[in-house]
């Protein structure tokens, strides 16, 4: 039997997401302990959660049960927490799951949906699965969006535009104004503030006024939830309908949810980590600034995307600069136990982009950095 005959033929050519591999993993492939690996390659918080969502998942009593599928309390939470009513608000197993949703909800095989790359994978990817078509629409030079691009691109089967503020990878955000332009489109315009907290941007607020306006966020960066894997995102009320119409039902596990719970009764804790990542992102830019040969691009998130200017210094002399110098540094780094991220796509061959970490993980790394050389 030829299981390929059976599956959606885009599903076979498709290519998957490269995603990162977890601490355990990367101490197997550096035959390093764990506790040694110094992870820059998933932007996520280096101080962990808040020690209150330890104490809930040791006493929560009804893991046997299945969670609360309409998220009652989690809701009523996230309404105190950021202002906007219940009624906007819909959960899910981290915002990759409501891009699923959303995209789910909104296209019929063949319609498009708007990328502006460099970005977030999981845009063009869950577009992919969804039976969407994916029209790329490349960032200008230094990574703004392209507009004129945008509004050019448009066509009858275009339903959603995708825009993360701040970007990932580039760490920029999105003026207001551009957001608004693209809205008044009358396409579907998710914008991923899932950073929001490290750059206190965001259009949330203008979520109530408009049709068509999405924003989302999680728990991963800020809060050091990535691993439990739960996200929230603000919809105009029918939209939001629609949506906890059609999620599964159970998509916001109990143990997420105490722990987004415990998390939001100790918002001083995480908004200091925040404030000591804010204040490494400083501190980190200027050290790799001083390498000379690293690029550093300004960020509004918890990590930096920095592009080689030129190439570090060689063994010997006279050697020329290897076709892909990025990836042979970020090769040199893992083999250190030093774990950035490389994309190997056009616009990005020549960056690599580092999470921030505590002051002692950029201390190793920059020392790391000096070291590197190519032959």
């Amino acid at each position: 039997m030829d299981i390929k005959k059976l599956v959606r033929p885009e599903l076979v050519t498709m290519n998957g997401y490269a995603p990162i591999e977890p601490p355990e993993v990367l101490s197997q492939q550096t035959e390093l302990p764990a506790e040694k690996v110094i992870k820059l390659d998933g932007n996520e918080n280096p101080y962990g959660c808040s020690p209150k969502v330890y104490q809930a998942l040791a006493t929560y009593p009804y893991y046997h049960n299945y969670p609360d599928p309409e998220q009652r309390e989690l809701r009523k939470a996230l309404e105190e927490y950021t202002g906007l009513g219940r009624q906007h608000i819909v959960c899910g197993m981290g915002s990759d799951d409501l891009i699923d949703l959303i995209l789910r909800l909104f296209l019929k095989p063949g319609d498009e949906v708007i990328n502006c790359p460099p970005t977030f994978g999981m845009y063009p990817f869950s577009t992919d699965v969804c039976g969407g078509r994916v029209v790329d629409v490349p960032r200008t030079e230094d990574f703004a969006l392209g507009m004129a691009g945008i509004k050019k691109a448009l066509t009858k089967r275009t339903k959603v535009i995708f825009v993360a503020s701040p970007n990932n990878p580039t760490g920029n955000t999105t003026p207001e104004k551009e957001i608004m332009e693209l809205v008044d489109t009358g396409r579907i315009v998710v914008v991923d503030e899932a950073y929001c907290e490290f750059s206190n941007a965001t259009v949330a607020n203008s979520v109530p006024s408009y049709p068509n306006l999405i924003v989302l966020r999680t728990f991963s960066k800020w809060a050091g939830l990535a691993g439990l894997r739960i996200g929230y995102g603000f919809f105009p009320i029918e939209i939001a309908n629609y949506l906890m119409k059609i999620k599964q039902p159970y998509n916001a596990n109990a143990a997420a949810q105490a722990a987004v719970l415990a998390s939001l009764a100790d918002i001083e804790y995480l908004r200091l980590n925040v404030m000591k990542i804010v204040m490494e992102r400083g501190r980190l830019f200027g050290k790799v600034k001083e390498l000379g040969w690293l690029k550093p691009s300004p960020s509004k998130a918890n990590f930096i995307l920095c592009s080689l200017s030129y190439s570090p210094p060689c063994h010997s002399e006279g050697a020329k600069r290897p076709k892909n110098l990025a990836r042979e540094i970020w090769q040199q780094l893992r083999r250190r136990g030093i774990f950035v991220r490389y994309f190997d796509t056009p616009r990005l061959r020549d960056c690599l982009r580092i999470s921030v970490g505590r002051p002692e993980d950029t201390d190793v790394l920059v020392k790391a950095l000096k070291e590197v050389k190519h032959d």
